[in-house]
C-alpha cells in the first residue's frame, strides 16, 4: 500500500508551493506602447484629450502607455522596448532620416503599429510609411454628422459598435485603396449620409474605407518580420475621445494589434517589446516626454507592476522565509 504523507511533508510542500506563487504570477508582462503625437503642419487641439484617454484606459487592458513628441526617441534602443508604436494625429515630416530608419528597423523586427486620424497625413513622401498605415490622406469635406457602417469580418475594434454607427467627424478620403496592399476594411463611410463636394482625384475603392487592419504590416523590408497594423481615420473632436463607443473601437484595435505574437509581451523569443525584466539589455538615451503619461521616460529596466520581478518583493520575501522555516522544521524531525 502506498504510504500516507506525514504532516511535515504536507506542510513543507504547501509552503514551498506558496513561496513560488509570486514568481509564477508575474511572468505575464504588460504590453508597452509608445504614443507619438508630434506635428509639423496642422495640429489638432484634441491631442491632449486623446493622450489622456488612452493612458486612462491602459490599466484596464494591461497596457502601459508612454507619450512623447520628441523625435529623438526614435532610436533602435528606445523603440526596442515597445510592443507597439502609436502615431496619433501626426501631420507632415515628424521624423528625420535617422528616426525613419529606426522606425522601419523596429517594424522589421516585428514591432506593431497603430495610426489614428491625421497620422495618414504624416511622412507624405515616405512610401513604406504610407504602406504601413495602409493609405495616405487626400482630403476631407467639412466636419459632418455621418453614418459609418461596420463591414468586413468580425474584429475587436468593431465588436461593440452598432451596424450603422452615427458619428460627428471628418470623413477622410485617401489616395489609394488600402485593400490593394492587403488591408481589411472594417468601417466604411456611408456616402449617402453626408455631402462631399470633392473633387475626388483618386480611387480609394468601394466601400469607402474608414478603418482597417493589416495582419502583416506592409511597411517592412522584404526580409523583415511583420507585426500587425491598425488604422482608424476617426478621432477629430475632443468629444470623440470622451465617447465610450469610440474608445472601445480604438482600444479594440490596439489590443488586437498587440496580439501579433511578434513582441516580447507575448513571445519570449521576440526581438522587440516589453519582455521580462532584464531581457532588454540595451542602454537608453532619451529625450523628455511631453503630455500626460504612465511613464515619463523609457528605461532599460522596466519596473512596472506587471513586469516579471525577482523575489525581492515583500510578499516574495515573506513566503520565501516561510519556505526556509519549513525546511528547518523538516530537518529537525527527520
Amino acid at each position: 500500500m502506498p504510504s500516507t504523507p506525514s504532516l511535515h511533508t504536507v506542510l513543507l510542500s504547501s509552503l514551498i508551493f506558496l513561496a513560488a506563487q509570486p514568481i509564477m504570477a508575474q511572468q505575464t508582462n504588460a504590453a508597452r506602447v509608445l504614443i507619438y503625437s508630434a506635428t509639423a503642419d496642422f495640429r489638432h487641439d484634441s491631442i491632449p484629450t486623446a493622450v489622456d484617454a488612452l493612458v486612462q484606459h491602459g490599466p484596464g487592458t494591461d497596457i502601459s502607455f508612454d507619450h512623447t513628441e520628441d523625435k529623438t526617441w526614435f532610436t533602435d534602443d528606445t523603440l526596442a522596448q515597445y510592443d507597439a508604436v502609436l502615431f496619433l494625429m501626426n501631420t507632415g515630416e515628424v521624423l528625420d532620416d535617422s528616426g525613419k530608419t529606426a522606425l522601419r528597423k523596429y517594424l522589421d523586427f516585428g514591432g506593431n503599429f497603430v495610426a489614428i486620424h491625421a497620422a495618414s497625413d504624416a511622412l507624405r513622401n515616405t512610401t513604406w510609411y504610407q504602406n504601413e498605415v495602409g493609405a495616405a490622406f487626400d482630403y476631407h469635406p467639412a466636419l459632418t454628422n455621418a453614418i459609418v457602417d461596420v463591414t468586413g469580418p468580425p474584429h475587436p475594434s468593431t465588436a461593440g459598435l452598432p451596424q450603422e454607427w452615427s458619428v460627428q467627424d471628418e470623413m477622410y478620403n485617401f489616395k489609394s485603396d488600402p485593400r490593394a496592399i492587403g488591408a481589411v476594411v472594417i468601417l466604411s463611410a456611408n456616402e449617402s449620409s453626408y455631402t462631399d463636394p470633392g473633387p475626388r482625384k483618386f480611387d480609394q475603392g468601394t466601400p469607402h474605407p474608414t478603418a482597417w487592419f493589416q495582419e502583416h504590416g506592409a511597411g517592412i523590408d522584404s526580409n523583415g518580420t511583420a507585426g500587425r497594423s491598425f488604422y482608424t481615420s476617426l478621432g477629430h473632436l475632443n468629444e470623440t475621445w470622451q465617447d465610450s463607443l469610440f474608445m472601445g473601437h480604438v482600444m479594440g484595435g490596439i489590443t488586437w494589434t498587440l496580439q501579433s505574437n511578434t513582441t516580447r509581451a507575448f513571445n519570449a523569443t521576440a526581438s522587440v517589446g516589453n519582455g521580462p525584466s532584464g531581457s532588454n539589455s540595451t542602454s537608453i538615451t532619451s529625450g523628455s516626454a511631453t503630455g500626460t503619461s504612465s511613464h515619463t521616460s523609457p528605461s532599460s529596466t522596466d519596473t512596472s507592476p506587471n513586469s516579471s520581478a525577482s523575489l525581492a518583493t515583500p510578499a516574495g520575501i515573506i513566503l520565501l522565509g516561510l519556505g526556509i522555516f519549513a525546511s528547518c522544521l523538516w530537518t529537525m524531525f527527520i
